[in-house]
């Protein structure tokens, strides 16, 4: 089945695998919040879906909510100098500029996100389409200040940021 812009109502109808399928992607590898989310079907527009499936999350064990911060990639990382992205995080990094910059820019964003980790345990998440190269190296340097529960928080809020966009790009509204 073809997901591009399904209507909420083809939505409803879809079986919990199929639902699975097509919505879980919208988490970058992490298809178990869509499946978590299905019998909360039927969904009256997308943003009560959005809300549904953010819920899902919010209430997720920690480890749940970590292992989602995980499944994302550094920015300007390994695997996007090694063009192994997904094909969404590929084209949301491009619209940051991010496959674009200068072998400086690269070990900046490389330094960063080693610190980063180091810090907190796991990959900086910001949503690149909302943000530009430079935006983004002043969020390392805002989001670095942050303890661990705030950037927990701060990185799931990014991710619901990601996941709205990409069920925009998926459903009709």
């Amino acid at each position: 089945m073809a997901a591009n812009h399904l209507s909420i109502t083809q939505i409803n109808a879809l079986s919990p695998a199929d639902f699975t399928s097509i919505i879980g992607p919208v988490f970058e590898h992490s298809p178990w919040i869509a499946e978590a989310t299905a019998d909360k079907r039927p969904f009256e527009n997308l943003d009560q879906m959005r809300r549904a499936l953010c819920e899902t999350v919010r209430n997720a064990p920690v480890e749940k909510q970590l292992a989602l911060i995980h499944a994302h990639p550094d920015l300007v990382g390994r695997a996007a100098l090694a063009g192994t992205l997904t094909s969404e995080s590929t084209k949301e990094q491009a619209c940051a500029g991010l496959n674009n910059l200068s072998a400086a820019e690269i070990t900046l964003f490389q330094k960063q996100n080693a610190a980063y980790r180091e810090k907190f345990g796991f990959p900086f998440v910001i949503c690149a389409r909302l943000n530009k190269k430079e935006a983004i190296i002043a969020g390392f340097e805002r989001r670095l200040q942050n303890d661990r529960a705030e950037e927990i928080k701060a990185a799931l809020e990014e991710i619901f940021k990601i996941a709205d966009l990409r069920l925009r790009d998926l459903i009709s509204h």
